[in-house]
Parts: structure tokens; sequence; C-alpha cells
């Protein structure tokens, strides 16, 4: 991968991160959806901003992807952008406090080193 093949995959992987981070946040200030509630939330995702800039995180993350497509194979590429577990669940770690076991840490070991082995080549 040359660095501006990487450089198209962090920056797909990182919009995709600050994506999920958003619906985070937005999913938090909408609260818990019910069956009693699930059509007013549906109807709230229009209208709240950290959701819409998630969206649209996801949307850069998405076209980047597509560019870095035409440059990359495939079998090299979504391996890669799974990149994007590791940075959700650091997020999740770091910014929203939630836990993280021996497994899950393993885990993103095996993640981060499969990345490596797909994109040496």
């Amino acid at each position: 991968m040359t660095p501006q093949e990487f450089s198209l995959l962090m920056i797909s992987v990182i919009a995709s991160s600050f994506g999920q981070w958003f619906l985070k946040v937005g999913a938090l200030q909408l609260g818990k959806v019910t069956g009693a509630n699930a059509l007013g939330h549906i109807l709230s995702i229009a209208t709240t901003p950290a959701l819409l800039a998630g969206l649209a995180a996801y949307g850069v993350g998405a076209i980047t992807y597509i560019l870095l497509l035409t440059r990359v194979n495939l079998s090299v590429a979504a391996p890669s952008a799974s990149l994007i577990y590791v940075a959700s669940v650091l997020i999740g770690v770091f910014v929203f406090k939630e836990d993280l076991s021996i497994a899950r840490l393993v885990g993103l070991g095996l993640i981060m080193g499969g990345v490596v082995l797909v994109a040496s080549r």
C-alpha cells in the first residue's frame, strides 16, 4: 500500500470512527427506544445535530473508502478498514468509559495483526 493509499484508508477509518462517536452521542441524547416511543425517536433522528454529524462523517468515510477501492484490491481494503473496530473500541473505553476486558484487548491485537499481514502483501 502506497503512502497515498494508506492516507485514504486512514481518512476513511478516522471519519467513520468519528461517525461512530457522534452516533453514540446522539443515541444517548435520544434515550432508550421502546415500542411506545420508536416513531418519535425515528423522527428525532433528522433533528438531532449529533446524529446528523455522525451520518455526515460516515458519508466522508464512505467516499474516501470508495476512492481507496479505485486504487487497492478489495481483498486488501476491506480487512484494512476493520481498523474502524479498533478505533471504536478505543473511543468506547476512553470517551464513554466502557470496560475493556482482556478478551477484547486480545481481539483488538488480532485485528491489528491481521491488518498488517493483509496490507503488507
